[in-house]
């Protein structure tokens, strides 16, 4: 059993290190119930507290990896605790590292080609591991039944979805059901583009200090915008509202 969420903004966020995400993502592939995995971050929970439905998935998934090293902290300035950062793309990483050819996956989203090369450096870790397709596509509504017809021919298991937040997961939420073979479905973000190498990651110290925002924003100026959200504007809507949402 999981243990009880801590929540900031009104979102929830599971106390859970890496390995114990793992091996609760394990288990729900092992089962017959359909899953929705979350990766928030700063960014994520301000978006959520002026988009209702977006909250309201946040509160309706199986699992939310704290994907930041602000919720940790913003965590410990009200009283609450998450133990470890646990990011979405190390976490997909080992994941499929460990997975074997009776547990297929489906990547979907980022630009053409991405999700081939993510593809390609999965594989490079873990022989074993089968992907049944890569595709683009987007979460237009005319390319959805394209993409819902392939996902039921390729049969996944495990379907990440790389569409950005908040897109990936209000997808995600409206079409599992029409996947029967997919028991776990993830949106991951950026993960692709990281693990194609089309972006670089910090180095480690910087993750570790919690700069990775400072790596980014030298790399890729024209993400300010979004930056600024994350950095400025989550710690002051926490100093204000703290674990609830804003009204």
């Amino acid at each position: 059993m999981s243990p009880p969420r801590i929540f900031l903004l009104g979102a929830p966020l599971d106390p859970v290190t890496q390995t114990e995400a793992l091996a609760m993502i394990r288990g729900f592939l092992q089962g017959e119930k359909q899953r929705h995995v979350m990766t928030p971050n700063n960014e994520m929970l301000v978006e959520a507290t002026h988009h209702e439905n977006f909250r309201q998935l946040l509160n309706g998934t199986d699992l939310n990896i704290p994907d930041s090293t602000g919720l940790l902290w913003m965590a410990r300035l009200t009283g609450q605790r998450l133990p470890e950062r646990v990011t979405g793309v190390d976490t997909v990483t080992a994941l499929c590292a460990s997975l074997t050819e009776e547990t297929p996956v489906f990547l979907l989203g980022a630009k053409p080609g991405i999700a081939e090369a993510a593809a390609a450096a999965l594989f490079r870790k873990n022989p074993h591991l089968k992907v049944v397709d890569c595709f683009a596509g987007s979460p237009r509504e005319e390319d959805a039944v394209t993409i819902v017809n392939m996902i039921r021919a390729a049969a996944p298991r495990l379907l990440l979805v790389a569409f950005g937040a908040p897109a990936q997961d209000l997808w995600i939420a409206k079409y599992l059901k029409e996947f029967p073979s997919v028991r776990v479905a993830i949106g991951v973000g950026g993960t692709f583009d990281f693990l194609a190498g089309k972006v670089k990651r910090a180095p480690g110290f910087m993750r570790s200090i919690g700069l990775e925002w400072l790596w980014r924003l030298i790399r890729e100026p024209r993400r300010i915008g979004r930056i600024w959200r994350a950095v400025v504007v989550f710690p002051l809507l926490v100093l204000r509202y703290g674990k609830n949402a804003p009204h």
